[in-house]
């Protein structure tokens, strides 16, 4: 009899269906910062199914994970508004950690180069030693949805993207039939659900495009409610006409602006922040929609071969690398750089002074002893004449970081409304990479350390709203950049007293501290300060 029942107990707790789970993930105990600006508040944060489905006291509640806090921040994932690429997602996955480990959680790719479109000519080398091919971005899209993403990814078209498919690389107006051609390509990914079109134009072949080109390829991105994005023609002497410049191309175009990592770069130059600012707000206020972003860094990023002039490099690169040789053509070159202002003329930018211009990476392994030393330094190191080593380093392609900028234009922008803020840089994998810019690793978490918490320059609330909401209504993803119900679980957990970006320009390949929990579409992906690897993000279609 003693058997029986205990059969039947058994019976009964084996059929007893267990109580179901309110949450997938019930998050306790935190501080809400919810993306609005508005002011920090307690409450506790169930999600389910990818979305965020109560706010408010729920410590009753059942879920299959709860994290228990002690007063963090709860805040929405942050947005990159100009996070370069998104191909090292494909290639080397944990690249993303660069980015979730800021709290990024989407980013905003392509700036005047982009993922697609593709042709033989063009396609990255390295995603076809891996066995990659794609040519549109609805053949891109489909392939990242495939491999998974570890974040989300919003695509720009390139502009010079375009360009390269259809004219190449040479310094001239296209045709009446090419600008048809560029114009089906940009009409393809807008079609495909990219966000807008986006410039870089102080790289070739970039800057050969005029502003009347860009208008008509804006048109077209215009009919899906695009966005025109753009590194500026010039962000230093002649700053404000790039600014009038960029607005001209919204207005005739029909569309909303978006200026990346508004600068002004030079001493000589600083002062024109503030009517920079003032520039763009006068724009705002006639109802021009115009808004930018920021990276909290003094210095820039770029490659060495921006110090020379764009124009030598009409027939390509290599084709100009074998003259570097001449000494008749350095001294021209050399001529060039220190006298002539009517360009982006970076030595002038960094006060003439080569100590000022830090190599940030070198593609050859060999060389990479290189990196951290400034231009100057490698000259004492290879006792060569600085000009000489100027010229020799540049075919081999280093990304340098100048010294071009000051803290109080990055405080004014910080404090300016319709900023929002960006790394304006790529996804990279800490494991495989060995120079960077310290903002690839550090410029959420240096906001939030150095700007919010040590110098008060604005608000906790407001930098999370910068980093969230506001970038979220820029690229039209609205049911993203909110703690509340209903919107997509991009979320992240901080300590405002620890977090603290760890990255430097001697040592940038470095994660920041204290954001133990990323969250990306309900799934968890930083774990207690650990990758969980998972795959959870989404190629997003503004406005869908």
């Amino acid at each position: 009899m003693t058997n029986l029942v205990l059969l039947c107990f058994a019976l009964i707790v084996i059929l007893t269906p267990c109580p179901a789970q309110d949450f997938d993930i019930l998050i306790r105990g935190g501080r809400v910062v919810d993306g609005s600006g508005n002011p920090w508040f307690r409450a506790d944060v169930g999600v389910r199914n990818g979305r965020i489905v109560e706010v408010g006291p729920l410590a009753n509640r059942k879920a299959r994970r709860v994290i228990e806090l002690r007063g963090e921040m709860v805040s929405p994932g942050f947005i990159d508004m100009m996070g370069a690429t998104s191909v090292p997602l494909l290639l080397e996955p944990a690249s993303g950690q660069s980015k979730l480990r800021q709290g990024i959680t989407t980013i905003l790719a392509g700036e005047g180069g982009s993922a697609a479109p593709q042709i033989d000519a063009t396609f990255p080398k390295e995603a076809a030693a891996k066995g990659f091919r794609w040519s549109t971005f609805a053949e891109y899209h489909a392939l990242l949805a495939k491999s998974g993403l570890p974040l989300n990814v919003v695509h720009n078209v390139g502009a010079a993207q375009v360009r390269r498919v259809v004219i190449g690389v040479e310094d001239r107006a296209p045709t009446a039939a090419e600008l048809e051609k560029m114009k089906a390509h940009v009409d393809e990914a807008m079609r495909a659900g990219a966000a807008g079109v986006s410039t870089a134009l102080i790289y070739p072949p970039g800057t050969y495009a005029k502003t009347a080109e860009l208008v008509e390829l804006m048109k077209v991105a215009g009919r899906y409610g695009g966005l025109y994005s753009t590194h500026m023609r010039n962000e230093s002497g002649q700053l404000l006409e790039a600014i009038r410049e960029s607005i001209e191309i919204g207005e005739k175009s029909g569309t909303p602006v978006h200026i990346y990592h508004l600068k002004a770069a030079g001493e000589e130059n600083w002062p024109l922040m503030r009517k920079a600012v003032d520039a763009i707000q006068a724009a705002r206020d006639r109802g021009v929609d115009v808004t930018a972003d920021i990276y909290p860094y003094i210095r820039n990023g770029l490659t060495l071969a921006s110090f020379l002039m764009p124009y030598h490099y009409d027939k390509g690169a290599a084709a100009f690398y074998k003259t570097l040789s001449d000494a008749k053509v350095r001294a021209a070159l050399r001529k060039e750089v220190e006298t002539r202002r009517d360009w982006e003329n970076w030595f002038q930018h960094v006060g003439r002074n080569w100590d000022n211009v830090l190599v940030a990476s070198m593609p050859n392994k060999a060389e990479r002893v290189l990196e951290g030393k400034s231009v100057a330094e490698i000259a004492r190191l290879w006792r060569k004449d600085v000009w000489d080593t100027f010229f020799e380093l540049v075919p081999k392609d280093p990304s340098v970081n100048p010294k071009s900028m000051n803290e109080d234009q990055k405080h004014l922008a910080m404090r300016t409304e319709w900023v929002s803020f960006c790394t304006d840089a790529g996804p990279t994998d800490i494991q495989t990479a060995t120079g960077a810019h310290p903002r690839a690793f550090g410029s959420f978490p240096r906001i939030l350390a150095k700007y919010v918490r040590e110098e008060r320059v604005i608000s906790l609330e407001t930098a999370v709203r910068k980093m969230t909401s506001l970038a979220a209504n820029r690229l039209r993803l609205y049911d993203r950049g909110r703690i509340g119900p209903g919107m997509a679980a991009d979320i992240v957990i901080f300590d405002p007293q620890k977090v603290q970006d760890k990255a430097t320009f001697t040592n940038p390949l470095a994660f920041p501290e204290g954001m133990p929990y990323v969250i990306v579409n309900g799934v968890i992906a930083v774990d207690a300060n650990k990758s969980s690897g998972a795959k959870s993000g989404k190629v997003l279609k503004p406005g869908v």
